[in-house]
């Protein structure tokens, strides 16, 4: 008898602490819906509740476009290089640095990035041109949105595969920062391989599209028996493993994916999908493939087919390895009509896509009803970039496709994509998301959930983020409701 007693007091012990639970979920309901009500959304106050507000992950993230000029340019000074300040690139020749630097000051063309810091003028200057600093706020000549975006890699690339333990560190700490528990990070460029004789035969006037799977296991066969090949593997995996020492805790999980670069040759980017295939398969760290690159330049539209199909081929040789493809990050006027028609749904169907980013072009898809449909069947979320869509495209409000994905039940989440160069950060989306569209506290908690639900992780990895989850929501919406009490 004394034994039920004790079960039963547990039980209601039990039911007593979810029902505490779920009335602090209510009162955090009630609270968020007077922040977004009315015309005016409380946006200081959200950007408060939505900073705290545990977020799971940051899917769309691009490690080089992550870090902010500022670290970037103390790397200058760090790898002993200087900057140019007439054109503000980077002078990576240990020779032509030390000559100016035996220079005097007032005559040196080339400086150190401390010294370059000390010139408010040079230093706001390079800050424009390594990001999107002050493009909608001053009138000087500049490059369109999209011009200025991509040309930003540019600048800072040639130290943006330097210190990456050191910028890995950064992101971590800007994370946790925001109560951002992990990021799937676009790391570095998948080892290139270069194959003249192959790009010759898929790109002459008769190729035959039906000779393409042979091409290919001709191409991969050749490939694995190159040394050059192998060797590159095993260097992207030895970065990977030295750059992510001591990232990972209880706290806070990162993991990476290689990427294919969409404008070279056919060869190299086969040679990049290959090779980061077999990168996810050599390391439990790397959990996906992505492709990226500007989707407008020519030879991004003229191969978009060919990519799929190789996509599609070498996901029947790896079925298990996850790929996030960019696709639809176009509009109405970038490139023809036609071009706007079938990008997102040759991911999904012809190479498999496990996710998209971006996928702004719905609309224009011959087929979007269904492709919509594949989608929510198939559960191929969109990773969406707010930010960055708006200043690449122009794409913002009512006439971003965000609300076509949710009228039709297609999942997506929030993340960054490149939030070095523009400048903000996840929590800044979850703003822009709220201010934006009619929402509620249980559609951005689910956001958040679904960060992780979606994620490339292991099922431990994944289930032991959501565990953490839970307790943190707990935690953050007790805190509310003792805050507004």
């Amino acid at each position: 008898m004394q034994k039920n007693l004790i079960i039963a007091a547990a039980v209601i012990a039990a039911f007593a602490g979810s029902a505490q639970a779920a009335s602090n979920e209510d009162i955090v309901k009630r609270h968020f819906a007077t922040l977004v009500a009315g015309p005016q959304p409380k946006t200081a106050e959200l950007t408060m509740f939505l900073t705290m507000m545990p977020k799971g992950g940051d899917l769309h993230h691009h490690y080089s476009g992550a870090i902010y000029a500022e670290q970037y340019l103390e790397w200058v000074d760090k790898q002993g290089y200087c900057v140019n300040k007439t054109n503000l690139r980077i002078n990576t020749d240990k020779a032509a640095v030390a000559a100016e630097k035996a220079k005097a000051a007032p005559l040196r063309s080339c400086v150190s990035g401390a010294d370059l810091v000390a010139d408010n003028n040079a230093y706001r200057a390079l800050l424009q041109k390594w990001s999107t600093l002050d493009f909608y706020n001053h009138s000087t000549d500049q490059s369109p949105p999209d011009q200025t975006f991509f040309d930003t890699f540019g600048y800072f690339g040639p130290v943006a595969s330097t210190n990456s333990n050191e910028g890995l560190r950064t992101l971590k700490n800007r994370a946790i920062a925001e109560n951002l528990a992990y990021i799937e990070t676009i790391f570095e460029l998948a080892p290139v391989t270069p194959d003249p004789d192959f790009d010759k035969l898929v790109q002459s006037p008769g190729f035959d599209p039906k000779a393409l799977d042979g091409a290919l296991t001709a191409l991969a066969a050749k490939l694995e028996a190159n040394p050059a090949f192998a060797k590159g593997i095993d260097d992207y995996l030895a970065n990977v493993r030295t750059s992510s020492a001591g990232i990972d805790d209880d706290q806070f999980t990162m993991r990476y994916q290689p990427y294919v670069l969409r404008f070279l040759s056919p060869s190299i980017v086969f040679s990049q999908m290959l090779s980061s295939f077999k990168l996810a398969q050599a390391s439990p760290q790397i959990v996906g493939v992505n492709i990226v690159g500007q989707e407008s330049l020519n030879v991004s539209m003229r191969d978009y087919s060919l990519h799929m199909q190789m996509f599609r081929f070498l996901k029947t040789k790896y079925p298990d390895v996850k790929t996030a493809l960019h696709a639809g990050e176009l509009k109405l006027g970038i490139v023809p009509p036609e071009g706007l028609t079938f990008h997102i749904a040759e991911a999904v169907r012809v190479a498999g896509a496990d996710r998209i980013g971006h996928g702004i072009d719905i609309a224009h898809e011959k087929d979007a009803l269904g492709v919509l449909r594949s989608m929510r069947e198939r559960k191929v979320p969109v990773e969406v970039n707010l930010t960055s869509n708006e200043f690449i495209l122009g794409v913002k409000g009512a006439e971003h496709p965000i609300e076509l994905y949710r009228k039709y039940r297609v999942p997506f989440v929030l993340s960054t994509d490149d939030a070095g160069v523009t400048r903000h950060n996840l929590s800044n989306e979850y703003v822009l998301f709220a201010t934006r569209y009619k929402t509620d506290y249980a559609e951005v908690k689910k956001l958040s959930y679904d960060s992780i639900r979606y994620a490339f992780l292991a099922p431990a990895d994944k289930q032991r983020l959501l565990k953490q989850l839970d307790s943190r929501f707990s935690k953050f919406e007790a805190g509310i409701v003792a805050a507004i009490k």
